[in-house]
């Protein structure tokens, strides 16, 4: 049975009442969540390994080893896929030439994303969400296209993630599009993210947030010593390259530089995820990726999109980018027997839930709005339902300004809200939701007379 939104909670944020609201799993999702399997994840993970490597420019003809047969093994599970669930599932290349760039791609080259497309079932929800992996794999030497490469966990753990996302996921209906994508050549450039972010810029897709799960598998750091299988990272730009001179001039007047289309997805899968995923703890890092390095949102990041990363909270540096080696007693190389596959499935069904709950949600508020027309200690939100769409309610959430969570949530029936917070010590955002409780993302809102 689906949980429904206690009705006392209507007016919570009217006349100075702060109740918050008691959040209950939606058992839907929750089994979906079940569903997830750490043993799919390994056969997928161990399945890419046997292609030796899957670099970039590596074989395309053979049907047992290389980046052909890897992306050929890919698309026909995403299709064995689909078939299970009656054909829901569109599954496709995302193909382009790639041009030669004197780095690390030595002449023109033909590649392939792997696109498994889960379309909305509401005509009216146009939003877009995707979530990848990247399937290419590489050694010490980057340009090294022929040596084995095994690559279990940067990248196949992020790939049988999405791959198993797609699996579990079609066999159920969402209001709105969801994409699950093995990137390639991650490793030569970001190429195949660049691709397919420029494609959506060009078809005007509505994407509403994009998530790269890159080195999902591995717990124990072998620098510190520290094994962690509760801990995930996500990290999110707080603010966009490509915000507008006057998104910038808002920004600066109004403190909102941690209020970024991207930090607010952040805060979404950590919300949701850690609702339905026991003995986890999702660590929110304001960093668009580590310290001077990037993944496949970057791309989607650079184009104005909310994109984030995904990642483990601890990288062991020996598997990663290393050739399989046995140097002074120490195993070098990205091999399977090294992934903690359970890991991998508590990360794969943070995302999960997290999909299916904004899937599921109705769509954003419009022209979300903090009045100023007075001096008042009082906070005064107003805003306008999605087009053609009435939600049961909406959430007025507020956190503290040191707080990098959202603290508090009030559950609205109407458009407008007075709460006795100062707009001057505490951010504000509204979310629509429906009748079963799945939430919108966050809006920040703007200044209005």
């Amino acid at each position: 049975m689906k949980y429904l939104i206690l009705s006392l909670f209507i007016f919570s944020a009217f006349a100075g009442s702060s109740q918050t609201v008691v959040i209950r799993q939606d058992q839907q999702i929750k089994k979906m969540v079940d569903e997830v399997s750490a043993q799919n994840i390994e056969m997928i993970v161990r399945k890419l390994v046997t292609f030796e490597t899957r670099h970039s420019l590596s074989d395309t003809i053979s049907t047992a080893t290389g980046i052909g047969a890897a992306r050929n093994w890919i698309k026909s599970e995403l299709e064995r896929y689909s078939k299970a669930s009656g054909g829901r599932l569109k599954v496709e290349f995302d193909t382009f030439t790639q041009p030669a760039d004197g780095r690390r791609i030595a002449s023109p080259t033909i590649m392939k994303n792997v696109l498994g497309i889960l379309p909305g079932t509401d005509p009216a929800d146009d939003r877009v969400f995707i979530v990848s992996g990247h399937y290419d794999s590489r050694a010490s030497d980057v340009n090294d296209s022929k040596i084995f490469a095994p690559g279990a966990n940067d990248d196949a753990s992020g790939t049988a993630a999405a791959m198993e996302l797609a699996r579990v996921m079609s066999h159920y209906k969402f209001n709105c599009t969801l994409i699950f994508v093995a990137m390639v050549a991650e490793e030569q450039g970001l190429y195949g993210a660049a691709n397919l972010a420029k494609r959506a810029k060009a078809e005007k897709w509505n994407l509403a947030g994009m998530i790269t799960n890159d080195i999902v598998g591995n717990t124990f750091g072998m620098e510190t010593g520290i094994k962690d299988n509760n801990s995930v990272r996500i990290f999110s730009e707080g603010v966009s390259v490509a915000e507008s001179p006057e998104e910038a001039t808002r920004r600066a007047s109004t403190g909102s530089e941690n209020d970024g289309h991207a930090r607010q997805f952040a805060r979404y899968l950590k919300e949701i995820g850690e609702r339905y995923v026991d003995q986890l703890n999702v660590k929110l890092i304001y960093r668009r990726d580590r310290y001077l390095r990037g993944g496949d949102h970057t791309p989607f990041s650079q184009l104005g999109f909310a994109g984030i990363r995904i990642t483990e909270m601890n990288e062991d540096f020996d598997r990663q980018h290393q050739n399989v080696r046995k140097e002074n007693g120490v195993d070098y190389g990205d091999l399977p027997d090294f992934v903690d596959y359970n890991y991998t499935q508590k990360v794969t069904r943070m995302n999960l839930a997290s999909l299916a709950n904004l899937a599921l949600a109705p769509r954003e508020p419009l022209n979300v709005g903090v009045v100023t027309s007075g001096l008042t200690n009082k906070t005064v939100l107003k805003w306008e339902s999605p087009v053609g769409e009435k939600p049961a309610g909406y959430y007025v959430v507020m956190r503290e300004t040191t707080s990098p969570v959202w603290e508090k949530k009030f559950f609205i029936t109407g458009n407008t809200a007075i709460l006795n917070y100062s707009k001057d010590n505490y951010y504000f955002g509204v979310q629509s939701v429906d009748a079963d409780g799945h939430e919108s993302l966050v809006v920040i809102p703007k200044s209005v007379r």
